[in-house]
């Protein structure tokens, strides 16, 4: 599957690509700036950060780049300058339910200005438009209000819970394409005398 740049009103969002992730999990900024064209924070993106993202090995990534880094997008800003602000990752392909989880993070010093919302609402569309796709879920604490905001505004629905071994209860969210129900044929009929 290739993959596209998504553009949004105020984004681009970039497929993060098997040389990008190798360029972080090696600390070499110089080319992570090079790969995605833009500006990075200063906090952002670091080893810690993409280890827990990915919550795989580098060598499962390297094993099946197609499957691991299906769908994840960096956050870049379009204007005035490009400047990285945060990702959209998607916890690997559509399994066999056709169920895919995503996660987001924004960048401290770019968090309030929407970019979580704006990016998650299109990757989650695009992704809900890809073959095999049923669903997309997603976890947050439950008094993560800012992330809990973000689902609701991509049209997320609490479904549930589930227990997490570090950080204990997590609130499951999910959205299903929207089925639009054609309208019945209305029809005339003339009656003749």
């Amino acid at each position: 599957m290739t993959m596209t740049v998504l553009t949004t009103t105020r984004l681009e969002l970039v497929p993060i690509t098997l040389p990008l992730v190798e360029a972080v999990m090696s600390d070499r900024r110089a080319d992570v700036a090079r790969i995605v064209g833009a500006k990075l924070p200063d906090k952002w993106p670091g080893r810690a950060l993409i280890e827990r993202a990915f919550s795989v090995s580098i060598e499962n990534v390297r094993a099946n780049p197609a499957v691991r880094l299906w769908g994840d997008r960096l956050m870049i800003t379009r204007e005035p300058e490009p400047r990285l602000v945060g990702s959209v990752v998607f916890h690997g392909a559509p399994g066999p339910e056709g169920e895919v989880e995503v996660g987001y993070g924004v960048e401290e010093a770019s968090q309030g200005n929407g970019f979580g919302t704006e990016a998650t609402c299109a990757c989650v569309e695009w992704a809900l438009e890809q073959p095999g796709v049923r669903c997309v879920k997603a976890t947050t604490l439950p008094w993560h209000k800012a992330s809990i905001c973000i689902l609701q505004r991509a049209g997320f629905r609490a479904s549930g819970w589930r227990e997490h071994e570090l950080l204990g209860d997590l609130q499951v969210f999910e959205r299903r394409p929207v089925v639009v129900a054609a309208e019945p044929v209305r029809r005339s009929f003339e009656q003749r005398v």
